[in-house]
């Protein structure tokens, strides 16, 4: 499988990256284990999580997912391993993102107290000395994540400023914490900021960004595109899939049994409307004529982008493990280009 270096950073990772945010709920810990080995053998060397995790989140499964890939790693090689975590933000500031997570310190925020304690919690979690690419889940300020539209600007007086989070950010990386820092959720504004802070009070430069990118939604193109190559903070791209939209399982009103949309109805809003429909019903022409499989030509489309460095995908099954994996086999060729972006013209970010 391809790597490339993480930024400006050394660490070359697998060009897809294992996603693990099911872990906990639709997953038990042994298929978390089975996953994360049949991951590795097929040359994937990339494990993103969350503290926040398992998704939707709940207080009952908060740090499960860790927990699982904690049992997993102390019979690992860790140096083989690329391990990615992420702090939870504030969250009354996305009213479209995780409800509450009062259980998580109280309210998280972004300052140096609660990243420390996030830090020292997750590496007991892991069961691992150190994180190789620590990430900001969400802004501290108000942003429009998550699926929300449009952008209202409401500063505050207690909001911890950018450079603030980076300060606290930096002892941990010189305190041998963790190694690199990465955004997530973030707006070309943030990053910017963030490229700024470092270069004015020299601390660490942010390395990648985390944000969603599929056939359904991509926004990234407008603004964070041109950031993402010319400041080398590659994206790390999650719901590929939008969900598993563009796997067309959900089309015509289905609901799979077990499926994440099917069990969690919160979700379906962000990813499930006629314009996805159709967008999706067009995508699958372009798949039937060309003889690909639908899900892979999506997965595809983002790994091969210029500014993307690991396509995060994640599954429930071993099987949809595999397909996933297989889509570096994919090849679009320029006609199949050319009619997904006749698609995209029409039907432009049908899920933000």
């Amino acid at each position: 499988m391809k790597k490339n270096n993480l930024g400006k950073t050394d660490i070359m990772v697998s060009e897809i990256c294992l996603g693990t945010m099911t872990w906990g709920q639709q997953n038990s810990e042994k298929e978390a284990h089975d996953q994360l080995s049949f991951a590795i053998e097929r040359g994937i060397n990339f494990i993103d999580t969350a503290e926040m995790y398992s998704v939707p989140p709940k207080e009952e499964t908060y740090g499960l997912t860790e927990k699982y890939i904690g049992t997993w790693l102390k019979n690992q090689d860790r140096s083989k391993i690329i391990l990615a975590t992420k702090i939870a933000g504030r969250t009354s500031n996305v009213p479209s993102g995780p409800p509450g997570l009062d259980w998580i310190r109280k309210g998280p925020r972004l300052n140096e107290e609660h990243i420390f304690e996030a830090i020292e919690n997750s590496l007991k979690r892991l069961n691992t000395e150190y994180i190789d690419l620590y990430q900001i889940h969400w802004p501290e300020r108000p942003v429009n994540s998550f699926g929300q539209l449009g952008y209202i600007h409401n500063p505050r007086e207690d909001d911890i400023k950018i450079e603030v989070t980076l300060e606290a950010l930096s002892k941990a990386v010189q305190k041998g914490l963790i190694k690199y820092i990465g955004l997530s959720n973030e707006t070309p504004w943030g990053v910017m900021k963030f490229i700024e802070a470092a270069k004015e009070f020299s601390l660490p430069r942010v390395v990648s960004i985390q944000n969603p990118y599929s056939l359904l939604n991509r926004s990234f193109e407008a603004g964070l595109s041109e950031i993402a190559i010319n400041e080398e903070v590659g994206l790390l791209p999650y719901s590929p899939l939008a969900g598993g939209v563009l796997s067309g399982k959900y089309l015509n009103g289905k609901k799979p049994e077990n499926a994440r949309m099917t069990l969690f109805e919160r979700m379906r809003t962000r990813y499930t409307n006629q314009h996805a429909e159709n967008a999706v019903l067009e995508y699958q022409k372009i798949a039937l004529k060309y003889d690909l499989n639908l899900t892979q030509m999506a997965i595809n489309f983002v790994t091969k982008q210029n500014f993307v460095t690991s396509n995060i995908i994640g599954a429930t099954s071993i099987d949809q493990l595999e397909e996933n994996i297989d889509s570096i086999n994919c090849e679009l060729n320029e006609e199949v280009i050319k009619e997904i972006e006749k698609v995209h013209k029409i039907y432009t970010y049908p899920c933000p």
